[in-house]
């Protein structure tokens, strides 16, 4: 246990002040030793100000001091923090992260300062209310000021902004009755603690198999018991409701729970199920929550006052006061994977997360990972699976057209078949969504006289047009230019063409073949946010929407009751380019959409466009035979030794210079280390060579699941000095190969 403030030691005053190490949020290996003051009492987890060179910063005491440094030459802490101590638990949990991604402690110890804002309490804030005060005679009442006091009426204070919006009106409304005396303002002192869920709100009846489910998880929650447990089931077979249960269970034990979701779009359906089951919402942490909102939910976080936290995976790294449960949703999806800065996917650092801290894991998916199956078939995890859709609606019938045969009309991308058949939707009055994968109009633009494709300046990546916002975009690291009217290499004008299909095409075609159709475009550069996906998903709900054309942010986790018919339009697209887990992936995200249609007492049908449809991926998925690819997809990594049967590690080298990279490449490569069983491939280009204008090589280092990688990585690389220019990426267990 580490020492508390009353009993850390002094040192001996004939050796100078006492002194503690302190962690900064920097790329460094370790602490720093820093001298205590006299008068300032810290300890382990306290958060403090420490001068660094010429600047100041945030850091966290980690613990004792090494106490090799000359007394004379320590420099003071210069505040401490008046927060709840980073707990012990989770320092521990940063030192794992950093161990097992080759990251200095520092980099990771970043990523739990995400508002270093909440260290301090909230200054004193005003709250209004309705005053006791009678109408005046002579105040004209307006239909706007009388909502406002019918929202007040027997209501607790609260700031001017929720009033307004609850209202209806603006804050100008609000503040008039403040002038006139019949609202008044109540100091209180810093934030409000948000709204608590209630454990005891009744949720719906569940089915048998997720009753027995839920009781399961419940009963691990409630008697503390560590362990992950991969929660299978198909889609529409009701698994959140299961995990509420466990989310109760732990809101009755006290504790805290966290929900991980991949994507933010994700959230809007999820929020109001969350709220209907509970009577309140949960806190939110991701990239759309605003500084304000982000302050008080990393305060609440450290202080337990946020019970269930959602958020994306760098709410894994919020310093939880009593984290009783995790719940990683749609634990298959990659974008759990962070690709910059610390390399990490949230789905394992979160059971690492459990295992240390001895707390239940819950990993739910329709699409489990092969890494998890094959962790529930080694008995690393349990498993509990929900066969069925719930309230008896029946899993959607999956035709696949051949392209070769049904070919669509030139320079359309619809074949006959999926036409006729949302035709035949429309005129039922039901809805349809057609997915295709590629934002954007087109990928590719060339020159019909000279052939030349246009470029990123910055990357080896084709500029993507989006003819919509009459831009050209790089989708790798947002170079944006207007579309030109001639040619960059010949000077020829009028002669760029487009050359397949995005979104904004395909959205082009249906406006062609059903003008009277109401048309909805989904993609992240369309929509952004969970508000604005919900506000789409409440359109699609009131039928406000006939045809649905969007990218993977509509192709999971939405609940639409009228759509019956689900269209993919490129099934190939993702299937090559010697990604390891291509065929996976496709599958996964093939079977998602596939999962929209038909989710209520409508049968649904999905047509899949393709020009293999003997591949194993489209031949399983027109089978329903998820069981047998993983077991194919199993047996193939195995033989290749390859993931999750063998350790794959990548070491990235970059630099704005391509001779530097080059050099620092084969001094790598001299380098090697020569151990049995370890297969080291490259340096390589990297499949995108150039990015964000920066020269890449790339190694991938081959194990078997016993060799001690990390260390084997650590020890190469502190054999080579690279040059100040080279920068280089470690990425343990790669989930992208460009």
């Amino acid at each position: 246990m580490p020492p508390d403030r009353a009993s850390q030691p002094r040192g001996d005053p004939g050796e100078g002040p006492p002194r503690v190490a302190v962690l900064l949020p920097l790329p460094l290996a370790g602490a720093y030793d820093y001298a205590v003051p006299d008068g300032l009492a810290v300890g382990p987890g306290d958060y403090v100000v420490v001068p660094l060179g010429g600047a100041r910063h945030v850091g966290v005491v980690w613990g004792a001091a090494e106490g090799a440094v000359d007394p004379r030459r320590l420099r003071p802490i210069e505040r401490r923090f008046d927060a709840p101590p980073m707990p012990e638990a989770h320092r521990r949990f940063l030192e794992r992260v950093a161990a097992y991604t080759v990251s200095p402690l520092g980099a990771v110890l970043r990523l739990s300062l995400g508002a270093t804002a909440a260290l301090d309490p909230a200054p004193p804030a005003l709250l209004h209310r309705r005053s006791p005060l009678p109408v005046p005679p002579d105040l004209r009442m307006t239909p706007a000021r009388l909502r406002v006091l019918e929202v007040l009426e027997g209501a607790p204070a609260r700031p001017v902004v929720e009033i307004a919006r609850e209202a209806g009106v603006g804050t100008g409304v609000v503040r008039g009755l403040l002038d006139a005396g019949l609202v008044e303002a109540v100091p209180v002192a810093g934030d409000r603690p948000p709204p608590e869920p209630d454990a005891s709100s009744p949720g719906p009846v569940l089915s048998a198999e997720q009753a027995a489910a839920a009781a399961d998880l419940a009963a691990q929650v409630a008697d503390r018991r560590a362990g992950t447990v991969l929660l299978d089931g198909v889609t529409g077979s009701g698994k959140t409701e299961v995990y509420f249960e466990a989310i109760a269970a732990c809101l009755r034990a006290g504790r805290q729970a966290l929900v991980m979701v991949p994507e933010i779009a994700l959230t809007g359906q999820w929020l109001d199920r969350f709220r209907r089951r509970f009577g309140a919402p949960p806190v939110e942490w991701h990239s759309e929550v605003s500084p304000g909102d982000r302050r008080r939910a990393w305060r609440w976080v450290a202080t337990g006052a946020a019970k269930v936290v959602v958020g994306a995976r760098s709410a894994l790294f919020l310093p939880y006061a009593d984290l009783g449960l995790i719940i990683v949703d749609e634990e298959h999806d990659g974008a759990f994977k962070q690709e910059d800065g610390v390399i990490y996917h949230g789905r394992d650092m979160a059971v690492l997360r459990g295992h240390l801290a001895g707390l239940p894991v819950v990993l739910a998916s329709a699409t489990p990972s092969l890494e998890s199956v094959v962790n529930v078939e080694a008995g690393r995890y349990r498993m509990l699976h929900l066969p069925a859709r719930h309230g008896g609606a029946s899993l959607p019938e999956i035709r696949m057209i051949d392209l070769r045969r049904d070919r669509p009309e030139r320079q359309r991308w619809m074949a006959p078949t999926l036409v006729r058949a949302v035709g035949e939707t429309l005129a039922a009055g039901e809805q349809t969504l057609l997915f295709l994968n590629r934002r954007g109009y087109a990928p590719l633009t060339l020159c019909r006289a000279c052939g030349h494709r246009l470029e990123c300046p910055s990357c080896t990546a084709w500029l993507v047009e989006h003819r919509l916002a009459g831009r050209l975009q790089c989708h790798h690291c947002g170079y944006s230019t207007g579309l030109p009217r001639q040619c960059p290499a010949c000077g020829e004008a009028d002669t760029l063409a487009a050359c397949g299909p995005g979104v904004e095409r395909l959205a082009e075609e249906v406006a062609a073949r059903f003008p009277t159709a109401r048309v909805e475009l989904v993609a992240s550069d369309t929509l952004s946010g969970p508000r604005a996906i919900q506000a789409l998903v409440d359109r699609v709900d009131r039928h406000e929407v006939d045809i649905l054309i969007g990218t993977q942010v509509v192709a999971k986790g939405h609940h639409f009751p009228m759509l019956t018919l689900v269209g993919v339009v490129d099934a190939d697209l993702g299937l090559h380019g010697g990604d390891l887990r291509a065929g996976e992936r496709t599958f996964q995200l093939l079977s998602q959409v596939a999962g929209r249609a038909g989710r209520a007492e409508r049968p649904g049908v999905v047509y899949v466009q393709t020009l293999d449809p003997a591949h194993p991926v489209m031949a399983a998925l027109a089978r329903g035979d998820r069981d047998g690819f993983l077991a194919a997809e199993a047996a193939g990594r195995r033989r290749a030794h390859m993931p999750p049967f063998a350790r794959l590690a990548a070491l990235i080298l970059s630099s704005p210079s391509a001779p530097d990279v080059e050099r620092a490449a084969a001094m790598l490569a001299r380098a090697a280390p020569a151990e049995p069983d370890v297969q080291i491939l490259g340096p390589a280009p990297a499949p995108l060579a150039v990015l964000r204008g920066r020269h890449r090589r790339r190694f991938l280092v081959n194990a078997p699941r016993q060799a001690p990688l990390q260390a084997i990585l650590r020890d190469w690389l502190a054999r080579v000095r690279l040059p100040g220019s080279v920068r280089c990426q470690v990425d343990v267990d790669p989930y992208g190969f460009l």
